[in-house]
C-alpha cells in the first residue's frame, strides 16, 4: 500500500489523468442514465442486482419479525411481512419478494402471489390497524399470478379486499415500488396515502410485452407499449400517480445500493412525519379522494 502511494505520489500526471478519466466516465453514465427510454428503465428496473426486499429490509428496519400465513390456506413466500422498527419507531413492513437465484425464484413464485398472499397482506395490515402502527409496503412483481390454480382459489376477490383494506386503513399507509409495479398485483398493496417510486421503477396496468401481445400481437413491440403506457416514475409524477421519486445514485440503485437505501430511508422518515398528525379519519379520507380522483 505504502509503495503504490509512492508510486502515485512520483507521477502526479497519472493520477491526475485517472481522474479526468473517472470524471468523464461518471458523466457518461449520468448523461446515459438521463436518456433512458421507458423499455430501458422497464429493464433496469428488473436488474437482477437491484436492491430488493431483503436487502431493503435489512438496511432500512431492526428487529424485522415476519408472520407466516393467512389462516385460511397456507403461506405464500411471494408477499412477506411482519413487525419492524424504522427509526426506533415500531412499524409493519410489507413487500413482494422475487428470489435472489433460481432456487428462491421458484420458492417465491418471482414475486407473482397467490390469493393466500394478498389475504396474509390483509391479515398483517388489519393487525397494524388495531396496535396502530403505520405500514409501509415494497412494491416489486411483474403481477398477481395468472396460473388456474390461483383463479380457483378466489385471485380476484383477494386482490379487490387486499386494495379495499389498504384504502380503509386508519394508521399511515406509505408504499414505494421498487422495482416493477405490475398490475392489480402491485395496486393490491399500493393503495397508499403516499405512493413512492424508486427513479428507475416503473409501474404499469400490464407489462409492456403483455400490451404488446395484445395491441400488436407481438411482445417484440414492448418497447413501443412501454412508451405508449407511461411507465417511468417521471411520467407517474406528472400524471399525478405518484406522490415522490426517490432519487437513484448515478448508474441506478444496483450500482450503489447503500446509497439508494439512505435515500429511501430519508423519504420514508419524511412521509412518515408528516402523515403522523393525522387522525384515522383524515388518513381515509384522503387516500380515498385521491384514489377517486385518479379514475
Amino acid at each position: 500500500m505504502h509503495r503504490h502511494a509512492a508510486t502515485l505520489a512520483a507521477h502526479p500526471e497519472g493520477t491526475a489523468e485517472a481522474r479526468m478519466l473517472t470524471e468523464r466516465a461518471d458523466k457518461l453514465l449520468a448523461d446515459t442514465y438521463a436518456r433512458l427510454t421507458p423499455w430501458e428503465r422497464t429493464l433496469v428496473a428488473r436488474h437482477p442486482q437491484r436492491p430488493r426486499f431483503a436487502q431493503l429490509v435489512a438496511g432500512l428496519f431492526t428487529d424485522f419479525l415476519p408472520l407466516s400465513g393467512d389462516r385460511t390456506f397456507g403461506d405464500d413466500q411471494a408477499i412477506i411481512g411482519g413487525f419492524a422498527r424504522f427509526e426506533g419507531r415500531k412499524v409493519m413492513v410489507i413487500g413482494h419478494v422475487k428470489g435472489e437465484d433460481t432456487p428462491g425464484r421458484l420458492r417465491h413464485n418471482f414475486g407473482m402471489a397467490r390469493p393466500e398472499g394478498y389475504r396474509k397482506a390483509i391479515r398483517l395490515m388489519e393487525l397494524a390497524d388495531r396496535f396502530g402502527l403505520p405500514v409501509i409496503t415494497l412494491v416489486d412483481t411483474p403481477g398477481a399470478f395468472p396460473g388456474v390454480d390461483a383463479e380457483a382459489r378466489g385471485q380476484a376477490e383477494a386482490i379487490a379486499r387486499s386494495t379495499e383494506a389498504c384504502l380503509g386503513l386508519g394508521v399511515p399507509l406509505i408504499a414505494v415500488i421498487i422495482g416493477e409495479g405490475g398490475s392489480g398485483g402491485a395496486v393490491a398493496l399500493a393503495a397508499a396515502d403516499r405512493v413512492l417510486m424508486f427513479e428507475h421503477a416503473v409501474y404499469s396496468v400490464i407489462s409492456p410485452e403483455g400490451c404488446a401481445s395484445i395491441l400488436w400481437r407481438s411482445a417484440a413491440r414492448a418497447a413501443d407499449a412501454a412508451e405508449a403506457m407511461r411507465v417511468t416514475a417521471a411520467d407517474l409524477l406528472r400524471l399525478g400517480v405518484i406522490h415522490r421519486i426517490v432519487y437513484e445514485p448515478s448508474g441506478g440503485a444496483q450500482r450503489n445500493p447503500a446509497e439508494a437505501i439512505k435515500r429511501l430511508a430519508l423519504a420514508l422518515r419524511a412521509e412518515l412525519g408528516a402523515l403522523a398528525a393525522l387522525a384515522p379519519a383524515e388518513l381515509r379520507s384522503a387516500r380515498e379522494g385521491f384514489f377517486l380522483e385518479l379514475e
